[in-house]
């Protein structure tokens, strides 16, 4: 017997989760019989991130709680959650294991929970039969996607899992944070010490504020310019669709400036911006370039640009990944801040954000099995980018020149019984 409960994601929007669940009804993990298998045998696995400066942790204490309550079995890397402000024995209080290592954590888990893309070593630790749920930004990244699709690995992207009104709800906590950082470290960034011109952004009495272009209005966009008007700053939102450019004048109260975006409009405003940030998304592709090489010696000397969308390949002809400990570098005159996990520094507050929101869609993956969850939830579906050593997911194949194989048909030639069974 399968009991229903209705409750609410972080969009606001219903999601049916099973309050128990025994395996023989669910099937596994990748949603085979499991008639051999015991009740409730699913084990979540949740490594240390190894990104250079990534303290974020994909689990909290809480939801290990809610997987153990539910019967699965959780095991956590020694140390994952010491960033996060979550000591080893707040897991085991909680009915989590901690194992000494990543090699140990994937050897036992079926079902791997990250943050951030699996870099070279974890990739070698994937294996047919794993589950991976974290963020992926496969589009910009072939040489990640060759060895997910070499793993066997069934992967589903924590920014490509949609909502009922085609929201993004596991990629909006993390743009919700970024944002805010990108128009923080753009009013830091631009103190003459570290490079930049030399202007505070608010101004004082008799000094103008600074002027700050943000190019995009979803969440990343949205979530900057509340800072910076916050800031003082002079602010003008550059997006495409009417409709939201009427939205946030109507959230912003008139206190920024709406404009329509085109490239003649963004040539014509860059020569007076002190701060850029850019905050371009097309949803699970590569970030289009919307500013050339030859639009920076228009530009002010010691103007910074943040390129929020380096996650996508950057929407800056000139950006390139950097690193919170060492996140500028100049190109013609210009500064730029292309922090690739700008939450990541932020920890206390992201892992937290992160958590609320994936937490519901990794109960369904545990309870259900990524087969049966994906297949009956379009939207979630959505989220598979990579399973049965084919690309699922259309723009990463379009940014990649590879084939798309249909998801629900690659995700049921995936599923076969879990590593063990």
């Amino acid at each position: 017997m399968i009991r229903k409960s209705v409750s609410s994601n972080s969009t606001g929007s219903e999601v049916s989760q099973p309050d128990s669940l025994s395996l023989c009804e669910a099937g596994g993990l990748l949603g085979a019989s499991t008639t051999e298998r015991e009740e409730n045998d699913v084990k979540i696995g949740v490594p240390t991130e190894v990104k250079t400066d990534e303290h974020r942790v994909a689990l909290t204490p809480a939801g290990a709680r809610e997987l153990t309550d539910r019967g699965h079995d959780v095991v956590v890397q020694r140390g994952a959650g010491a960033g996060s402000g979550f000591a080893d024995h707040d897991y085991v209080s909680q009915g989590a294991t901690v194992a000494p290592d990543a090699a140990s954590v994937f050897a036992e888990a079926e079902l791997i929970v990250k943050v951030k893309e699996p870099q070279p070593p974890e990739v070698a630790l994937l294996r047919p039969g794993h589950v991976l749920f974290a963020y992926l930004h496969l589009a910009p990244d072939p040489q990640l996607t060759r060895g997910l699709l070499e793993s066997g690995a069934t992967c589903v992207a924590f920014e490509t899992v949609e909502d009922a009104r085609g929201r993004l709800p596991l990629l909006a906590p993390m743009s919700e944070v970024a944002g805010k950082i990108a128009a923080q470290a753009g009013a830091f960034m631009l103190a003459k010490p570290l490079g930049g011109r030399g202007v505070l952004l608010g101004g004082v009495p008799g000094v103008p504020p600074g002027k700050v272009i943000v190019i995009g209005g979803g969440v990343v966009g949205t979530n900057a310019a509340t800072v910076a008007l916050g800031l003082g700053a002079d602010v003008t939102i550059l997006d495409r669709s009417l409709d939201r450019l009427r939205e946030l004048d109507a959230l912003f109260a008139g206190r920024c400036r709406t404009v329509f975006a085109s490239a003649l409009t963004l040539e014509e405003l860059l020569p007076a911006a002190d701060l850029v940030i850019g905050a371009v998304l097309v949803t699970g592709a590569r970030a289009p370039h919307v500013i050339k090489r030859d639009h920076l010696a228009a530009m002010k000397p010691g103007a910074l640009i943040v390129d929020v969308s380096i996650d996508q390949g950057g929407c800056v002809e000139t950006s390139r990944p950097t690193t919170h400990s060492e996140p500028t570098y100049d190109v013609d005159g210009v500064t730029h801040y292309c922090v690739a996990n700008m939450p990541g520094a932020l920890p206390i507050t992201s892992t937290r954000a992160l958590a609320n929101a994936t937490l519901p869609y990794l109960l369904r993956l545990a309870d259900e099995g990524v087969g049966r969850a994906l297949a009956t939830d379009p939207r979630f579906l959505a989220g598979l980018n990579v399973a049965g050593g084919r690309v699922t997911y259309e723009p990463v194949a379009h940014a990649q020149g590879l084939e798309c194989a249909d998801p629900a048909a690659a995700l049921e030639g995936a599923v076969a019984p879990m590593p063990g069974s």
